[in-house]
């Protein structure tokens, strides 16, 4: 898998579906920058909103946090025709209302860093879903709160979801950037790979802090937290040609849930680490937390 990715690289920044963002003119995106005291600089995000945002006060939204991968940004469903998607989805009454809040994580892999100076996890937790949850009309509480994300934002999500289960109901990562090296195959990898360098020890130390690579690893947590994530809606995916060998981890994440006793939901695809995979399957990853957040609305009736 490491092999593969060297190679990493921006992705999804071409519009593989020619959807132009407001084209349906329902919808609308609220940008911004949210001053952080944590991370000591503004961060900037998006929330789409749905149709009936502005014409219905009175309600409030369950909330979609929605992390990008490696090289984009918080604008990545408004660039790549993800929002005509979604748009097009709530047309056609395959999911319903809510929220979808996207932050800029850099390359963060929206963790704190291991040296302490980026507390990304911290900003997210603390600043951001307050934020969100503040100053737009939502429902704020676990069941009506779930996480997503591509690549490196998959790892994010299922990272966010599996270490604080509580704060989140549902979970679905695409193409998810799950590792299967051990922490020190990963040290051997980092002598031979600057731009490897430059990506991992920002965030994860060099050589690689192990204690802290293992509080934040998704296979850990997921064995850590079993007994707590039983509750959770779990869903995810990935390419079965995943040029960054994504696919290995995916295979093995859904080994050990099954094992453990875990449900969830996994898809092997055909298709590779690209915004034609990502797109091709963004709908059900919708549809995916749009019945979750109908099941919760139901019972809290």
């Amino acid at each position: 898998m490491f092999a593969h990715f060297r190679r990493i690289s921006l992705v999804l920044t071409t519009a593989v579906i020619a959807f132009s963002p407001l084209a349906f003119g329902q919808g609308r995106i609220d940008c911004g920058a949210l001053p952080s005291h944590i991370l000591g600089r503004p961060v900037r995000y998006c929330v789409l909103l749905p149709p009936s945002y502005e014409s219905d006060r009175d309600k409030k939204y369950p909330v979609l946090y929605f992390l990008h991968g490696l090289g984009e940004n918080e604008q990545v469903l408004v660039r790549t025709g993800g929002w005509g998607l979604i748009e097009d989805l709530r047309q056609k009454h395959q999911i319903g209302e809510f929220l979808i809040a996207a932050p800029e994580g850099r390359g963060s892999f929206f963790i704190n860093s291991a040296d302490g100076r980026d507390r990304y996890s911290d900003f997210f937790l603390n600043e951001f879903i307050p934020y969100v949850e503040s100053h737009f009309r939502s429902l704020r509480d676990g069941k009506s709160r779930g996480v997503t994300g591509l690549s490196m934002g998959g790892y994010g999500a299922l990272r966010f979801a599996f270490s604080r289960p509580e704060l989140f109901r549902s979970v679905s990562a695409q193409s998810p950037a799950l590792i299967t090296e051990t922490p020190q195959e990963i040290d051997v990898a980092l002598k031979n790979a600057s731009r490897l360098t430059d990506l991992f020890v920002p965030v994860f130390g060099n050589p690689i802090a192990v204690p802290h690579w293992r509080d934040n690893n998704p296979f850990d947590l997921a064995r850590k937290n079993r007994t707590q994530i039983q509750g959770q809606a779990i869903y995810f995916n990935c390419g079965q040609e995943d040029e960054y060998g994504f696919a290995e981890g995916a295979n093995k994440l859904d080994s050990q849930l099954t094992s453990e006793g875990i449900k969830h939901a996994f898809h092997s695809y055909p298709g590779g680490h690209d915004a034609e995979y990502f797109l091709s399957h963004l709908a059900e990853t919708m549809e995916f937390h749009s019945r979750i957040f109908a099941g919760s609305e139901k019972r809290a009736r």
